[in-house]
């Protein structure tokens, strides 16, 4: 069991050439563009839903800010649908790779940050020098805010990365102890069955909030430089 635990993070491929685009380009086909005049129930839901979460997100935004508004909505529903397909059994969640999420968060931070660089130039720099700072600490506290600054992307790659892959590694670690333990004792096995089972809507949770919180993070410094 072991000898496997990290194989599910490893990057598939087939004969010999990686998959992973094909894997990340997938949830697309879930979202499919409605073009009749009435559409089904499903993808009734679906729009709801998205315009109620998009309609949440903007309220705090001004009319430059909501200018993200389609890439904002676009992220959620990416990391939401890679989390939950990452959940089946056999499967590639492409959120547990650090490179893949740093891809996402480093672009998005940098675009916020120079948005606000450009517009509300000011404001922009006196984040890095808080008003009325003793002339002794002006050096450190603008090296201080500085390294807090670019430590943004690399915390909303890192939480995303972790919580994904915690919850993954703890399933697959219960799951193994569950198949061992029914040839041992039936009674503990079903126990860890039934944590299986609450471990695993768990995780459908985690999965769901950490797009939330990942995007959320977003539209927070988007906000604050727009």
């Amino acid at each position: 069991m072991n000898e496997n635990l990290f194989a599910s993070f490893m990057t598939p491929s087939l004969m010999g050439v990686p998959i992973v685009v094909l894997i990340i380009m997938f949830p697309t086909l879930l979202f499919p563009s409605p073009n009749r005049l009435i559409n089904n129930r499903a993808i009734t839901i679906q729009q709801w839903l998205i315009k109620l979460i998009l309609k949440q997100m903007m309220l705090i935004h001004s009319v430059k800010g909501r200018t993200w508004s389609l890439m904002l909505i676009t992220l959620i529903l990416f990391i939401g649908t890679t989390n939950l397909l990452g959940l089946l059994p056999h499967s590639f969640t492409p959120t547990t790779q650090l490179s893949m999420n740093l891809g996402m968060a480093v672009p998005l931070w940098a675009g916020a940050v120079l948005l606000g660089f450009r517009h509300k130039t000011k404001m922009s720099l006196a984040h890095f020098l808080p008003q009325g700072t003793p002339l002794i600490l002006i050096p450190m506290l603008v090296i201080i805010e500085t390294i807090s600054l670019f430590i943004q992307p690399m915390a909303l790659a890192v939480r995303l990365t972790a919580n994904i892959t915690a919850g993954h590694l703890l399933m697959h670690l219960i799951g193994g102890a569950t198949s061992v333990l029914f040839s041992i004792s039936t009674p503990a096995a079903l126990t860890t069955f039934i944590i299986l089972l609450l471990l695993t809507m768990l995780e459908f949770a985690v999965a769901l909030i950490q797009a939330y919180v990942f995007t959320l993070l977003v539209s927070l410094y988007l906000h604050d430089n727009t």
